[in-house]
């Protein structure tokens, strides 16, 4: 018999981990979360205090005064015997931001006068006249000179000749959230435009029982340009009922469009053989 004594240890409760590994790891862990906690506080600062940096962060509704910021902006760069006529708000519904969500476009067009062969002269002169920083410029397109310039918060403006003696330039948002969906308020009050609607449809002999559609845009001074419209039926129109009111001298006549001054007020009118539309316009000062 041996009188040997055994010596012997008491086991840890992880024998296959050491205590300084087991501290590390939950060090880790905690590292970890304090993380992942500070990229989310960063990301909500970032929402709430940075520019958006794609169009899909920036919903229709939001995007709607810089269109008609723009607008204005375009009106004023059209100058008062430019500018023919405002377009009203448009959503087009049912373009999809991602393959998994739905979005709307808002678009507004503006109507300017440029008689043929002048439309990149006045293209230039409109792209001169805006802000710099929308960095305006004009190039050839598959159908003539065209304008492009960026108005901001990823809103698109673009403009070109329709043929006819008459450029369209159009302020777009591109497909982004609706968000809490757009409806403006109506524009109300009748200024001059309103008085030169009213004699260039009776002169053509015109009356509509519904009121004119006014729509406005906010110039860069403060005031606004605006512009009164109407579409009245019942037979055909001549420009040649118009001419008294032009004093002879039109700004347009290119049937079946013809346009004219009326002090400060430009008239468009496009006469077709069972319909005539007008419409009147108040610019922003240059």
């Amino acid at each position: 018999m041996s009188g040997a004594v055994q010596t012997g240890w008491a086991p840890s409760s992880d024998p296959a981990t050491p205590a300084p590994a087991r501290r590390g790891r939950r060090w880790l862990l905690v590292a970890t979360v304090l993380w992942a906690v500070l990229l989310a506080g960063l990301a909500w600062m970032s929402v709430r205090d940075d520019p958006p940096t794609v169009r899909e962060q920036r919903s229709v509704d939001e995007a709607a005064p810089v269109v008609d910021r723009a607008v204005g902006e375009l009106a004023r760069a059209a100058g008062a015997a430019g500018l023919l006529e405002l377009g009203a708000m448009r959503i087009n519904a049912g373009c999809r931001v991602t393959p998994f969500s739905d979005g709307a476009a808002l678009r507004r067009e503006v109507g300017v006068l440029a008689a043929v062969g002048t439309e990149q002269a006045v293209l230039r002169g409109i792209a001169d006249r805006l802000p710099a920083t929308w960095r305006a410029g004009v190039g050839p397109g598959l159908d003539g000179p065209e304008l492009h310039a960026d108005a901001g918060d990823f809103v698109a403006v673009e403009g070109r000749p329709t043929g006819d003696g008459r450029l369209r330039l159009t302020v777009d948002t591109g497909c982004r959230p609706l968000g809490a969906g757009y409806d403006p308020k109506p524009a109300t009050g009748a200024g001059p435009e309103a008085t030169a609607l009213t004699a260039a449809l009776t002169a053509l002999d015109r009356s509509s029982d519904a009121a004119p559609e006014l729509v406005t845009a906010p110039c860069p001074d403060g005031a606004l340009a605006r512009t009164a419209r109407s579409a009245a039926g019942s037979g055909p129109a001549a420009a040649g009922a118009l001419a008294p009111l032009a004093g002879g001298t039109p700004l347009l006549d290119n049937p079946p469009v013809y346009a004219y001054r009326a002090g400060d007020v430009t008239v468009l009118a496009e006469l077709g053989p069972d319909s005539a539309r007008v419409a009147a316009t108040v610019g922003c000062p240059g």
